[in-house]
């Protein structure tokens, strides 16, 4: 069994622990706050971000970090890195350096984030071994969604639901994938396109649902998946459906459905020969070579 496998596997524990935490250095009601993150990090601070504030809480922007607006202050910054050395991220805490609160929330505290922010919020049981991101990730918005109370009681108990219910028929030979969303399930339409592009090299997109009909809906085939995360907006459904397309839906909360996604990615992966834990190209952490 891979690293992944084991982590995919392991991930309504780590819910469970997230959402017993109460870390300081975390938003506070009304406080203006930007997310940051790189990768899979950045689409955990969109579907955060988007939650945060949808319910009232504050305005909540979240940007890839290297594109940390440099003059824009915010109360807060939140920045989630689960190696804690990524080079952007640790570039966009030092700017924000006496301008405004920073936190990070992290998998490895002996790390050069540490320094780099106020505070520091321990996701050390929720890092990983493989290079793709499972596990801290979904720990992370497990705990940022337990924080502001839009966490259901029952999130890890889905997650279990979801590490045995069946994936589509016939997905994992799909020529391929688009994943949509709608508000804060955006960014977890963008995080399942990412990880099936890593772990099995798919040709996969994301949309918010109802920029799919835009011109997106034109490669849709019968050999084709479409996964909405959520409830697809009315009559989308029906239209995916009579173009033939194989569909993904759920009652499960969004973020237990993308441990379906995640175990998709693994098993495309071993169907076509490749090592889910070590995908093309990538590495866990990306330090740049500062000039």
């Amino acid at each position: 069994m891979s690293h992944v496998e084991r982590e995919i596997a392991s991930q309504p524990e780590c819910w469970r622990r997230a959402l017993e935490l109460a870390p300081a250095g975390l938003p506070e009601h009304g406080e203006r706050v930007a997310v940051i993150g790189c990768g899979t990090s950045l689409y955990i601070a969109q579907a955060y971000a988007a939650l945060r504030e949808a319910a009232g809480l504050g305005e909540t922007d979240a940007f890839a970090a290297s594109e940390f607006p440099a003059g824009r202050d915010y109360d807060r910054l939140v920045a989630i890195s689960r190696s804690g050395t990524t080079t952007e991220v640790l570039d966009a805490l030092a700017r924000a350096e006496r301008r405004m609160a920073r936190v990070a929330l992290t998998g490895d505290l002996a790390t050069p984030i540490s320094a780099a922010a106020d505070t520091v919020v321990d996701l050390e049981f929720a890092d990983e071994k493989s290079v793709v991101q499972t596990r801290f990730a979904t720990t992370a918005l497990a705990l940022l969604r337990g924080r502001i109370g839009l966490a259901p009681a029952d999130l890890a108990e889905q997650a279990e639901r979801a590490l045995s219910l069946p994936l589509p028929e016939g997905a994992v030979t799909a020529r391929q994938f688009t994943f949509a969303g709608a508000g804060w399930t955006t960014g977890l339409a963008n995080e399942a396109a990412l990880k099936l592009r890593e772990a099995s090299g798919s040709w996969t997109e994301s949309y918010p649902a109802m920029e799919y009909r835009h011109g997106p809906v034109s490669i849709t085939a019968p050999d084709t998946v479409v996964w909405f995360f959520g409830e697809p907006p009315a009559g989308l459904l029906d239209e995916v459906r009579a173009i033939g397309a194989m569909t993904s839906v759920t009652t499960l909360d969004p973020l237990a459905d993308l441990v379906r996604a995640q175990r998709l990615a693994v098993e495309i992966a071993k169907a076509r020969g490749l090592n889910p834990d070590q995908p093309r190209n990538l590495t866990r952490s990306i330090v740049l070579n500062q000039p």
